[in-house]
């Protein structure tokens, strides 16, 4: 699950990594929809982490067997 924080709480996109593994076109089509938009949140700016139940991991590069991932956009002062 990739989860987007916003002002509006939070966006989710999911998918099931067997059917993505097993080239299922729905699986597939999510994944490189969560990869598109983890892709341009880094690139503003944005953090991003692995949830996992061991310790969460802040992450560079999208990891599509990542359990959870969370995007935290840059926090602006004023």
């Amino acid at each position: 699950m990739l989860r987007i924080m916003s002002r509006r709480g939070d966006d989710r996109i999911t998918w099931d990594p067997k059917k993505a593994d097993a080239n299922d076109p729905e699986a597939q089509a999510a994944v490189r929809e969560a990869e598109r938009i983890f892709q341009e949140a880094r690139m503003r700016g944005a953090t991003a982490f692995r949830v996992s139940p061991g310790p969460t991991e802040r992450i560079d590069k999208f990891d599509r067997t990542a359990e959870q991932i969370v995007i935290v956009p840059r926090v602006v002062g004023g």
